[in-house]
């Protein structure tokens, strides 16, 4: 019962507090990018964070992510309209392959890998490719249809091939630098590492 009293006095607190919960918003008040309120949201100090005592959060950036360098590293032939690594999407600018010839004229493809799991398997990521057909160079005459195509799981195998090398070159990295330090590996009397 005690608990149940903390926990309601604790919401009623945040409730008068203040601190904008229930705060009327317009949407000429608020900046429409998405960064631009992040760091207007920082700046006045809003949010609300639960903290674990002596528990580390686990952190996954995209530098130590091999299935997003792999991607990363496949499609750098052409330009990226969003790389959101916490959003897990990469979504390419409309491009056109080859040279142009009257059949391939107006025909333009956009490739989008959605990140569904950091683990190097076949289901962790999922290619789509887009076409866009537009009728004399004219934009608003465009039809654009998702294809199914050989060439969303040659990506797909290309990427996944490519993250699995990234992954034995850190692990032999990551070996050669712990031998070179000279550290023994101490192991619980569980057998577990330390």
């Amino acid at each position: 019962m005690k608990k149940f009293l903390i926990t309601i006095s604790l919401i009623l607190f945040f409730f008068n507090s203040g601190c904008g919960i229930y705060k009327r918003s317009d949407i000429k008040d608020n900046p429409t990018d998405v960064n631009e309120r992040v760091k207007r949201n920082i700046e006045e100090g809003k949010g609300l964070k639960f903290l674990k005592k002596n528990k580390s959060g686990t952190f996954d950036f995209a530098s130590s992510n091999e299935l997003w360098r792999a991607s990363l590293d496949v499609l750098d032939f052409v330009t990226f309209t969003n790389a959101s690594y916490s959003g897990g999407i990469l979504i390419t600018d409309w491009f056109s392959s080859g040279p142009k010839n009257k059949k391939s004229d107006g025909i333009s493809l956009k490739i989008t890998v959605r990140f569904l799991s950091n683990e190097i398997r076949a289901d962790a990521i999922k290619v789509n490719i887009h076409e866009r057909t537009c009728l004399d160079n004219v934009n608003s005459s465009c039809s654009v249809i998702k294809i199914d195509s050989i060439l969303e799981d040659e990506i797909k195998l290309a990427i996944l091939k490519k993250a699995t090398i990234l992954t034995k070159s850190d692990r032999k990295r990551k070996r050669k630098e712990f031998l070179k330090s000279g550290k023994k590996l101490k192991v619980k009397p569980t057998g577990e590492l330390k």
